[in-house]
């Protein structure tokens, strides 16, 4: 991991964001990319007169001295942090941004709970999360440990799920962290017996990986929802961290039904790291 971006919006969020940020960017000498997007009217931008491009220049100014205030935290002290000030026009610019410089990591801050907290203006933490293509960490705490030393990657191990499953299963590595693979069993239509599982379990392993060597990490568990069953789990073995894939713009996870993930992600009180699909 070498770089990390924290968009920020001045808020309490997202300084929980930029402080964990902090953290792993001491562990793994990484630079932090400070993101401000900054709102302007297109009304404002479109004028071409002496006074409106005086007016954008002020206003970012204004941004700049403010974002450099909030970047005075003792925490950073020995990091190679990098601000940056942009207009804000859709919420791809976030991905596109983590393109650019090519980006390991975006950390964000959210509220969860009641829905995801909007961190700056214009945008949230869930649109964000459906447009990127870089693995997405949500904090809802003041970060007291960020020692991810046992994560669960929550999938239906089906043939979609290897890429994320791959990304997940390498940015573990690079925590230095446990990964232990959680398949929830539903009752209904979907519920499967122990062969089933087992058999599916075993097909997705040797496609990812080629070999078998991570069965030993797979646990079954039944219950009512995925939520539950993840969020129960989680309780089981201690984990620090739920890792979860996102198809995108169709909507977090989007091998598990609804917003069953979004809600994972929105009420659960572990961090949440998305993968895409």
């Amino acid at each position: 991991m070498k770089k990390i971006i924290v968009p920020i919006d001045f808020s309490e969020y997202s300084e929980y964001a930029l402080e964990t940020a902090a953290i792993l960017a001491k562990n793994n000498d990484a630079e932090i990319l400070a993101l401000h997007m900054l709102e302007l009217s297109d009304a404002v931008l479109s004028r071409s007169d002496k006074n409106a491009q005086m007016e954008t220049v002020f206003l970012f100014e204004l941004a700049k001295k403010k974002f450099s205030e909030f970047l005075d935290k003792p925490y950073l002290e020995g990091v190679k942090i990098t601000p940056i000030v942009k207009h804000y026009k859709v919420f791809s610019e976030v991905n596109d941004v983590a393109k650019e410089h090519s980006v390991d990591l975006i950390i964000m801050g959210s509220q969860g709970t009641s829905g995801f907290k909007e961190y700056f203006v214009g945008s949230n933490t869930e649109k964000v999360v459906r447009y990127s293509d870089t693995p997405v960490l949500v904090i809802k705490h003041n970060p007291i440990l960020t020692e991810f030393d046992t994560v669960i990657f929550a999938s239906d191990f089906s043939e979609e799920a290897v890429v994320a499953y791959r990304d997940a299963k390498k940015m573990c590595a690079g925590l230095k962290a446990d990964m232990h693979l959680i398949y929830i069993n539903l009752p209904g239509e979907k519920f499967r017996n122990t062969a089933e599982m087992e058999g599916k379990v075993v097909s997705f392993l040797k496609q990812a990986d080629g070999d078998l060597e991570g069965l030993s990490k797979v646990s079954y568990v039944s219950d009512y929802t995925v939520e539950q069953g993840i969020s129960n789990f989680a309780n089981l073995i201690g984990a620090d961290l739920i890792a979860m894939a996102t198809h995108g713009r169709k909507g977090l996870a989007h091998f598990f039904e609804g917003s069953i993930s979004e809600d994972v992600a929105n009420h659960s009180t572990l961090p949440v790291m998305t993968f895409k699909i």
